[in-house]
């Protein structure tokens, strides 16, 4: 007799649906105005609720309390809302559970991850790669292909470089050198380095800024990666493409494609100029293994499909018109920023992301009081400044400048 709950429950998943379209009716602000009690036991209940009690049990926190990411007035960190045909990949991912550790428990979403990342690899002018949860790992992973095939022992990188590139060179035992960047730019200063021996890591899409280094930069060390996280898919638009110039000259690319590419966490890719070598490097192999195991995971789900639906319903024109619209609401948001005389704005935006503040109070002190929207913080120079990224096509930037000035009137 089977199990009815592996089985499809039209009914249920239906209900499923109507939550997500329920609590996305009601919410009228970016953020909830307080967090709900917690739903759920303290500890694992003897006896199960049923799948109908525990979807009504959940959703008000879950759903009802989250963080509303492609709410016009959300204009804040680098998570943006998802598009739907991305929910049914990852619905469809969870029906089937594949495992791409083996072919005979992933026939076709090992293939489709072969397709999508080489959907994208040249236009990175790389020739191939594989998916993995997040940029983090692409740089580790990266920096390790790097000491196995070009013998690497440093890693040179801007002093603002992402966390990451500091956890990559401690966990594979290299020297990390970290080079000044500019005050004002936040650009990766040149330096006389012997870097013949070394991982240079270039980073295209600062965290605090979304500032580009010189992607050119270092053509003599042994081995280049380029840490694309945020700015990555500007590849894609043929109005911003330019900004990445010199990326195709890398040895390695990593992006995140649960950034701008809106997919659901946990999705990013890490790129090869020569992949086959690449990945040669950082495989391993195993009696229960039919292939070698590449890369850092073992086990790894079909995050492909859900980035595989959107690209083929959106193409790269599409794609490149959301990327596109983000990039010009950064713009406007600047635009009415440096218009403000009660405003300041650090800086042009580069890649979509916007630094400004309030010139005669704190930052941190208004954002607290702001209503109605939501921008994130961030320090600079040891100064907080208010922090907008434009991950949201939804975002209304005058609505988010008024919810600021309309903060400071309400001192």
């Amino acid at each position: 007799m089977s199990d009815p709950d592996f089985e499809p429950d039209f009914e249920g998943l239906q209900r499923a649906v109507e939550l997500i379209a329920e609590y996305a009716a009601q919410a009228e602000q970016p953020l909830p105005r307080e967090a709900p009690s917690s739903p759920w036991p303290n500890r694992l209940p003897e006896a199960g609720t049923g799948a109908q009690a525990a979807l009504e049990a959940l959703a008000p926190a879950v759903l009802g309390a989250a963080a509303r990411l492609g709410h016009p007035g959300y204009f804040g960190h680098m998570d943006p809302p998802t598009p739907w045909p991305s929910w049914a990949g990852a619905l469809w991912a969870a029906s089937v559970n594949q495992n791409l550790l083996h072919d005979d428990a992933a026939p076709v979403a090992r293939e489709l991850e072969r397709s999508v990342v080489g959907w994208l690899a040249p236009f990175f002018g790389m020739d191939g790669g594989h998916l993995l949860p997040g940029s983090s790992i692409a740089t580790l992973t990266a920096l390790w292909a790097a000491r196995e095939l070009r013998g690497v022992q440093k890693v040179v990188a801007s002093e603002l470089a992402h966390l990451s590139v500091r956890k990559a060179a401690g966990l594979l035992g290299l020297e990390l050198v970290e080079l000044p960047a500019g005050r004002d730019d936040h650009r990766m200063r040149m330096s006389r380095l012997d870097t013949a021996n070394a991982a240079v890591v270039l980073s295209a899409g600062t965290v605090a800024a979304g500032a580009v280094d010189p992607l050119d930069a270092f053509p003599e060390a042994a081995w280049r990666h380029v840490d694309a996280a945020w700015a990555g898919p500007l590849r894609l638009s043929e109005r911003h493409a330019g900004l990445l110039e010199g990326i195709e000259q890398a040895d390695s690319v990593g992006f995140s494609a649960h950034k701008w590419l809106f997919q659901p966490k946990e999705c990013a890719a890490v790129m090869f100029r020569d992949s086959a070598a690449a990945h040669e490097a950082v495989s391993y192999g195993g009696g229960y293994l039919a292939q070698a195991n590449v890369g850092l995971l073992g086990s790894h789900g079909a995050s492909a499909l859900p980035l595989a639906l959107t690209l083929m319903a959106w193409g790269r024109e599409g794609t490149a018109r959301r990327i596109d619209t983000c990039m010009d609401l950064a713009q406007r948001l600047a635009d009415r920023v440096r218009d403000e005389p009660r405003l300041e704005l650090f800086g042009p935006p580069v890649t979509g992301v916007v630094l400004w503040r309030p010139a005669d109070e704190p930052a941190g002190e208004v954002q607290s009081r702001i209503k109605g929207a939501f921008v994130s913080l961030t320090s600079v120079h040891g100064e907080s400044w208010l922090r907008s990224v434009a991950a949201n096509p939804n975002a209304n930037p005058d609505l988010v400048v008024d919810a600021v000035l309309a903060a400071l009137l309400s001192t």
